[in-house]
Formats: structure tokens, sequence, C-alpha cells
């Protein structure tokens, strides 16, 4: 059909339809790209925001949208890699035992191959190398001679010693064992149940989660303590992250959320001692973290959960916001579109943390002084910046959406500025939400409500340990092996893992 055939008005009526129809198309293509590459750095993107050059693809969801196919930039794929740098030799450790094995000559000590003379030694060349045994299980027995008394014919004998479990053939380091495998190694129960039997142990993974269970229990006064020593803080850092719980009679799961509360003032000088505490929530409603924190006064640096609003409402604790997850907001966009203005705004904010850096783990005067001073005026004109573009984009932009999240909430996000205990960002919760993250991998679910709890508690003796640079497991074992033998409740400090040292080693008694 000739153009003839159509009059202006009819020709410009189908085009203003074409463009109208192609604008869509190109809308819903933009918002397929930015939930494809979202969802891709979630499950396989690294956890910094970084300003590098990446070869994007098309997915097949887009291929409704667009006929051309995704092109890789040949000289970023042919680019000859970097040589690795040759690791450093490093000393076995100390601690561990050595064990000498000594190859002599095939000849042996005394002749010489070549004239059969006498040899005489001039020295040695010595190696060593990491070895390991495979996990060896060993059943101790507890043996308790009975002596009577000739004159009067009493019966003396050593009182029976506590036992890990009544009845039970664990001992407290057993639980230590199997609690510590599952939520810092992340072996689920099932998965230790059959490296057991493998090596000849066989334990149904019911008696595992009773162990485990049981450790909970003793080890309750230790978290109850390291809770109430984290409320008496000035600062405390929050984050949660989902879990999935069994249902009860349904065999779905249900979402429930674990709380990370974190105490670390090492980046500011301090010598009061870290910690982490963790609960389990059977959901996200704001009333929970709010009855954590009720006998808490201070600030609460934590990310923009509106469910934390009814914290702030009063005087007593104050918002301090994260600047990583308004830098996370920016790169979002930063990765849909490269721009000018997310460039700048990223190098801008990525400036301040150049400065973090230089005072992490000086004293807060210092870092308060150097923030006023270095920090201060980079804080007003990335705001000034903010303000401009907020003028020139349309006000239902998604880069409009993610500079408002951080002016909405610039009092919490320069509030750091002028405290040098503050940080900048939150991610001293987030590190201790990702083992959380990367245990629910393995053992997918939480059994139930108790389990949630459960999961909780040991998480919180767990990660303080760590956080104070102790070996988990053998904290575990002696505290718990304390408390069961009535450790008495004043003298609960000499516990806790800023207070603890290992105890000397003990022999096994052997049986006559």
């Amino acid at each position: 059909m000739s153009d003839e055939a159509f009059s202006t008005p009819d020709r410009d009526q189908r085009i203003a339809a074409l463009e109208a129809q192609l604008d869509a198309r190109d809308r819903v293509i933009a918002m397929l790209r930015a939930q494809l590459a979202r969802l891709r750095r979630i499950t396989f993107g690294t956890s910094s925001e970084k300003l590098a050059q990446e070869i994007t693809q098309l997915e097949l969801a887009l291929e409704e949208y667009e006929a051309e196919a995704a092109t890789v930039d040949e000289r970023t794929v042919d680019a000859a890699p970097k040589p690795a740098r040759p690791s450093p030799i490093r000393a076995l450790p100390d601690h561990l035992p050595r064990e000498d094995v000594v190859h002599e000559p095939a000849t042996g000590n005394c002749a010489c191959p070549s004239c059969g003379g006498e040899l005489r030694r001039l020295g040695l060349d010595a190696d060593e190398q990491l070895d390991v045994a495979p996990v060896s299980w060993r059943v101790v027995r507890n043996i308790r001679p009975k002596y009577s008394c000739r004159a009067c014919e009493a019966i003396v004998q050593a009182p029976a010693p506590v036992k890990a479990i009544a009845r039970g053939k664990a001992t407290f380091a057993t639980l230590a064992h199997v609690v510590v495998a599952k939520f810092d190694h992340h072996l689920p129960l099932y998965r230790q149940a059959e490296m057991m039997g493998s090596q000849g142990v066989d334990i149904d993974r019911s008696t595992l989660a009773g162990w485990a269970g049981q450790a909970a229990h003793l080890l309750d006064p230790i978290v109850r303590r390291i809770r109430d020593k984290g409320l008496e803080a000035s600062k405390i850092h929050a984050d949660d992250t989902p879990v999935k719980v069994l249902a009860p009679g349904t065999g779905k799961t249900a979402t429930g959320r674990l709380w990370a509360y974190v105490v670390d003032d090492r980046a500011s000088g301090a010598t009061s001692p870290p910690l982490a505490w963790y609960r389990f929530t059977p959901n996200r409603a704001g009333i929970h973290p709010k009855r954590e924190l009720a006998g808490f006064a201070g600030f609460l640096q934590a990310d923009a959960y509106s469910g934390f609003g009814a914290i702030y409402a009063g005087n007593a604790i104050a918002e301090v916001a994260c600047w990583a997850h308004f830098r996370r907001e920016l790169f979002e966009r930063h990765k849909q579109q490269k721009t000018a203005l997310t460039t700048d705004l990223l190098d801008r904010i990525g400036q301040l943390y150049a400065i973090e850096a230089e005072v992490r783990g000086a004293p807060a005067d210092v870092r308060r002084c150097i923030r006023q001073e270095r920090s201060r005026p980079l804080v007003t004109a990335l705001r000034a910046a903010m303000d401009d573009a907020l003028r020139k984009l349309g006000p239902k932009t998604e880069m409009a959406k993610a500079i408002r999240y951080g002016t909405k909430r610039w009092d919490a996000f320069t509030r750091f500025l002028d405290d040098g205990r503050l940080e900048i960002d939150n991610n001293i919760a987030e590190r201790a939400i990702r083992p959380i993250a990367i245990g629910r991998k393995n053992w997918l679910f939480a059994g139930s409500q108790t389990g949630g709890e459960r999961a909780a508690a040991i998480y919180s003796v767990i990660e303080t340990a760590k956080l104070n640079g102790l070996e988990p497991e053998a904290y575990i074992a002696d505290v718990i092996a304390k408390i069961a033998a009535d450790w008495p409740a004043s003298r609960w400090d000499e516990l806790m893992p800023w207070n603890w040292s290992p105890p000397p080693p003990m022999p096994v008694a052997q049986a006559a």
C-alpha cells in the first residue's frame, strides 16, 4: 500500500502509536535489566560495590523485546591474565606435635657406597610438611575404686563426675564439637551423623539434636550475660536476616528472622570487649527489636527498616544510618546505567571511606577531629550535589529515589561526624549476619520455634568467642562443664569470653 493511502493525520497517529509502543517496550526492558542485574549481584556478586568495567549479557527474558544478541568485548575476554603472586612460605605452627621420620641412605650410615669407607655425620637437612590424621573418637571410662575401712567397715569412694547428659554417652567436649560443627562449620546434623558412621560410630541424628539442645541449655547463663553486658554499651549495631522455619502440621516452612545485635568499639580505640547476641523471632515486626532494646540508651546503627521507627520515637536511642546501604542504592543505579552523576556521587562517598580507613583504630577524639576537618567539607559538598541533582531529575525516576534515600535521613547519615565512637556504616552487624547466611544454605531451615531460639543462643556464644580471639569449641567444652558442675552465679564473669583463658591440658586417666 502506497504512502498516499494514508492521510497526514493518520500517518501522524500511527507514528505516535509506534513510538508509544517502543517507549513502553524500552521501559520494560530497562526494568527487566535492573531486576536481572540485581539478582545476579545478590547471587553471584561480590560484597563491595566497585566502579569497574563489566561484561553484560542479555538473558532469555529480554529476547521477547530485543532481537539483537548481547556482544562481548573480545579485548576484555582475551586480555592476558596477570601473573599470580607467589605465596609466601610460612612456618608451620609451633603448637602442633612433631613426628620425625629419618631417611637414611640406602646403604645405611656405616659404609660409603663409592669406596666402602666409614661414614661420619656432617649434619642434616630437615623439611616440614603439614599432615592430617583422621578424626579419632575414643571412649573415656570413669573408674571409681571402692575402699572399705578395716576398723569400721565404712565404704569410701570418689563421687561420680558430672555428666553432660544424664544417662547419656557424650562428654562435654562432644557436645561442643557437635554444635560448633553445625553452627560455625555449617555441617548439618544428618551430615555429621554420616561422617561419624563412616568412622564406626553409629549415632542417630535425633541423638545429636538432643546433644545440641543440652549444650544450648547449659550455655543459657552465658547468653543472658552477653546480652546484659551489651545493653550497657553506648552504641549497638543491629541487622537481621530471614530464616526458614518448619510450620508444624503443614509440611511447609514459614519465614522467621534472626536478629544480630553487636557491640564492637575497637575501631575507635576502645578496650571494652566486643560481643554479639542473636534473637529469633517468628516474623519481622518492629515490636521485636523494640522489646529487645527496651533497656538500652545510646546510639543504634542499622539500616532504614521502618520497624526501627518506634525505637527512635523517644529521646533514649539516636539513629545512626549506614553509608554502605546508601552507597549500595546509588551503585544499583550505576550498574543499570553509568552516568556522570552516579560516578560523581560514588567517588565522593569513596573519599569518605578513604578517610575512615586512615582513622580506623584511632581514639574517638582523634577520629572526631579528623572527620570535622576533612570529612565534613566533603559531606557538605556531597549534599549540595545531591540537591542539585534532585532539581534536575524527574521525581519518579529511580535515581531520584536513590538520592532521596539519603536526604530523608540526612541527620542520621551525618551523625558520625560529631562523635568519634560512631562508624560510617553498619558493616559490623552485617559481618555478624554473614555466618547465618552461609549456614542456612546447608541446614536449610530450623525445625521449630525452639530450634530457632537454640540457634540464636549458640550463635551468640560462638560469635562472641570469635570476636574475642577464642577457639569456640575449646571454650564451649570448658564452660559447659563448669556450669554443669554448679558454677556459682557470683562468678559468671570469670566464664565470659573476654575473661576466659584455656585450662591446662589434663591427661586422660588410664585404667589400672
